[in-house]
């Protein structure tokens, strides 16, 4: 494919991203993979050049853009060399005209800024577009953080987490046979360190509450070297089904996986009521804090959306405590930077359920700050995705 050619291509695609962002179907990746599908003759230069394309631009404009031609042009107005590219030659996208509107530009709309945890200043902004790095987590069920130190010796620790490895973004570290033998699992810092401020132990009773793909399951599951009983539970069957290979792989044996019919989650955990040591509630959220590893998502959120987020977050929050044994713990969690999804929904439980506590000190030193009861990783401070947690304790 000529340059030129390369740009019609993105900005088809951005098309079909903008389309379906504002539609709530499929995301960016999914679309990419299957236009590049459909272009068969479209070599491993060509989708490499119009992948960088496409989420530049996404990176570059701050809501769904009236059309893929508009974000491209917004692209095009910082780089002199991708501009002289719309010739309307070669295949390649039409001659830039002088008034042709170009798409806004920007982190987020204001009002979506606005909403932002207080912890979250302009300082933050710059780093929530920059590309992520590939973090990962050695499973102790099958190697060590030393291992995977020697194994990609390009890589660098990841702070306060002894089992944590980051990596380079564009590195492919599922393709080493390591990952085949499931000495690692690809996953962010902020995830980490959530998972091991569930504080948990051999021999406890614990339910993943949103476990999806279960990257959290894992990661208890290696903490507590496979000695604990794991509940693993969620309402998206295709993503539950992901868990028990990945568990079989991992070593993980004690890992049992429940699928919910949404508005039947209480009946259906009804044997789990008051036993659980250790609760983790993961919930569904806007996505906000992940915006370095999909950007498209500034595109995707409504008031409704977001309205629907925080009403499954405080459901999902009772549902929880409801199994959390007397003085047990429960560990709240969002990949957000939005204040309402974060220490909102755990200032309004603690309103509304006496003899519940917040917990303190379960991060490592410098990682995190404080936000109302709980804690907030932010990618300038703490180099991670955005992500709001909070460890909860009930009442003897």
């Amino acid at each position: 494919m000529t340059p030129a050619a390369r740009v019609q291509t993105a900005i088809e695609i951005l098309d079909a991203i903008a389309a379906s962002a504002r539609e709530g179907g499929a995301p960016a990746d999914a679309i990419f993979g299957e236009a590049m599908r459909a272009r068969r003759y479209a070599g491993s230069k060509d989708r490499r050049a119009i992948r960088g394309l496409v989420y530049d631009a996404i990176r570059r404009v701050r809501s769904a853009p009236p059309s893929g031609r508009a974000a491209m042009l917004a692209l095009a107005d910082t780089d002199p060399e991708l501009a002289a590219l719309f010739d309307g030659i070669s295949y390649g996208p039409a001659a830039i005209a002088a008034d042709e509107p170009r798409a806004e530009t920007g982190l987020a709309a204001t009002t979506l800024i606005a909403l932002f945890d207080p912890l979250v200043d302009a300082a933050e902004h710059d780093a929530m577009l920059v590309r992520a790095s590939l973090d990962l987590r050695a499973n102790r069920l099958r190697s060590s953080g030393e291992e995977l130190a020697t194994i990609f010796p390009e890589g660098e620790p990841i702070a306060g987490r002894a089992d944590g490895w980051r990596l380079p973004g564009e590195t492919a570290a599922v393709q080493h046979a390591a990952y085949a033998e499931g000495r690692f699992e690809v996953q962010d810092a902020a995830s980490q360190y959530a998972a091991a401020a569930l504080d948990a132990h051999a021999g406890q009773a614990i339910v993943d509450l949103c476990a999806g793909g279960g990257g959290k399951t894992l990661a208890i599951a290696s903490a507590t070297g496979d000695a604990a009983d794991i509940l693993a539970c969620d309402t998206n069957r295709a993503r539950l089904q992901q868990l028990l290979p990945r568990a079989e792989r991992a070593g993980a044996t004690r890992i049992e996986t429940r699928l919910l019919n949404p508005g039947k989650e209480h009946d259906m955990l009804v044997d789990w009521q008051g036993r659980a040591d250790r609760v983790f509630v993961d919930a569904p959220c806007s996505g906000s804090g992940t915006w370095r590893r999909s950007p498209e998502l500034r595109w995707r959120l409504t008031p409704s959306r977001l309205d629907r987020h925080l009403a499954d977050q405080a459901k999902l929050i009772e549902l929880g405590a409801d199994l959390v044994a007397p003085g047990g713990k429960l560990l709240y969690a969002v990949c957000s930077i939005i204040a309402r999804e974060g220490r909102a929904q755990v200032d309004d439980f603690l309103r509304h359920h006496r003899g519940w506590t917040a917990d303190t000190g379960y991060l490592p030193d410098g990682i995190g700050r404080a936000a109302g009861a709980g804690f907030l990783l932010t990618p300038a401070h703490d180099r991670s995705d955005g992500f709001f947690l909070a460890r909860l304790t009930a009442p003897c």
